[in-house]
């Protein structure tokens, strides 16, 4: 079973910027939507972003909405989730996942129901002065 990987986190001060980074080898990760995960000490694992294996479709939760960008370079076979205006709220360990079933036209923020079947280790996003 394959896994993505993520990088690009760090510690960055409030206001500052990430640009995360998934990719796998074997050119796997184009045929599938991605989402971006995030899970906070004590919290649930919350959606993030989303982005269609064409790219046309993204979904953001709430609270990124106008911070984070999502987008792909399918010739690279990466998917990159560039914040800014970064919150001490945004602290987390960030994790980037493939759904199930590839060559979807959609994608979704929910992982409980087991769209999403490979999964990173995560990297992690401290926002801290």
């Amino acid at each position: 079973q394959w896994q993505p990987v993520e990088s690009g986190g760090g510690l960055v001060q409030p206001g500052g910027s990430l640009n995360l980074s998934c990719s796998t080898s074997g050119n796997r990760l184009r045929r599938y939507a991605i989402g971006w995960f995030r899970q906070a000490p004590g919290k649930e694992r919350e959606g993030v972003s989303c982005i269609s294996p064409g790219g046309i479709t993204t979904h953001y939760t709430d609270s990124v909405k106008g911070r984070f960008t999502i987008s792909r370079d399918n010739a690279k076979d990466t998917v990159y989730l560039q914040m800014n205006s970064l919150k001490p709220g945004d602290t987390a360990i960030y994790y980037c996942a493939a759904e199930r079933t590839p060559y979807s036209n959609t994608c979704t923020l929910l992982s409980d129901n087991g769209r999403y079947a490979y999964w990173g280790q995560g990297t992690q996003v401290t926002v801290s002065s």
